[in-house]
């Protein structure tokens, strides 16, 4: 699989904002294979890991983020659901659902609900052990033009995450204890 050609297709001729999630997408996948070859365990496809770590944020291809050249119309916040139809189509449903499920620690009904945010009313919280690698190894990287190889320190990240709820720092503390051997 070509990954590359699947992002260039999608972003078309918005070279800029390709080169930003190329880049950014290149980083998170070396973490998250770095991750999944720390823990030793013989069913982590390595391979799905660093495919779908590149593709994971396709969907910001459709969305509205001037400061990354971003046109489209839907809000930051559909990426993922955006990345999921896109990914649908190119026939990788395992991909597509990392796309979905990859913002943050994950997203519930219930954050959804009480946020009101402009999504599905269904969980998108990672479950496999590769999706939760992804999650967590993007959590270390913004797409901030300038910014995109430093990597976020532990107290960013659980800063960003405690806007959300202390239950989003708890499964950080959770994955940084299981992928931290």
């Amino acid at each position: 699989m070509n990954t590359i050609s699947i992002l260039q297709r999608n972003f078309g001729e918005n070279r800029e904002a390709f080169e930003i999630v190329l880049e950014h997408s290149k980083m998170v996948a070396a973490k998250a294979v770095a991750i999944a070859r720390t823990l030793s365990d013989p069913t982590i496809n390595i391979g799905f890991i660093e495919e779908a770590a590149l593709l994971h944020d396709i969907g910001i291809s459709r969305i509205h983020a001037p400061r990354i050249s971003c046109k489209g119309e839907a809000p930051y916040i559909c990426h993922g659901i955006l990345g999921r139809r896109l990914l649908e189509k190119e026939g990788l449903s395992a991909h597509a659902l990392v796309c979905e499920r990859h913002i943050g620690v994950g997203i519930c009904v219930k954050d959804i609900v009480q946020q009101q945010l402009p999504l599905p009313r269904r969980d998108m919280i990672p479950l496999s052990l590769e999706e939760k690698i992804i999650c967590f190894a993007d959590l270390f990287y913004s797409k901030k033009p300038g910014q995109l190889h430093a990597e976020k320190s532990l107290d960013e990240i659980r800063k960003t995450l405690k806007k959300h709820g202390d239950h989003k720092v708890v499964i950080f503390e959770n994955w940084l204890k299981e992928f931290s051997r």
